[in-house]
């Protein structure tokens, strides 16, 4: 599984919201290029600290053997969204960290935890993990 350590101070984020726009929607577009295998696409659109730590040609082969067995969505809901400006190993800015209570076909009860990051070109990803 691709992790980050998630333990992390919370705090108010919204001048990152005004710039940055809504994390929703790409939290949402983010995985939904993870849920139709578009792996390269995920990796070009994600962020800054993901693409530093996760070599392109490492992607794929990383992500795919702990999506693919899962199945496709068959229902996706948010659970949370936090806002932070600290993550451990992370430069200090602006974060915020989506989770979505989704049904897999081969996996009934997952959280999804999307870590977005408030980069110049809006919310980018920085950290996928499923539970």
């Amino acid at each position: 599984m691709i992790s980050i350590a998630l333990a992390m101070a919370l705090a108010p984020t919204t001048d990152a919201k005004a710039t940055c726009g809504s994390e929703m929607a790409a939290a949402t577009a983010w995985v939904s290029l993870i849920d139709a295998g578009r792996w390269d696409e995920s990796w070009t659109s994600a962020g800054t600290l993901f693409q530093s730590r996760m070599a392109e040609p490492s992607w794929a082969p990383a992500i795919q053997p702990v999506r693919d067995p899962l199945g496709a969505v068959s229902s996706r809901s948010m659970l949370s969204v936090a806002s932070t400006t600290s993550l451990p190993g992370a430069p200090d800015g602006h974060y915020q960290v989506v989770q979505f209570k989704t049904s897999f076909a081969n996996k009934k009860d997952a959280t999804e935890t999307v870590v977005l990051a408030c980069e110049p070109a809006g919310w980018k990803v920085d950290g996928y993990f499923i539970r």
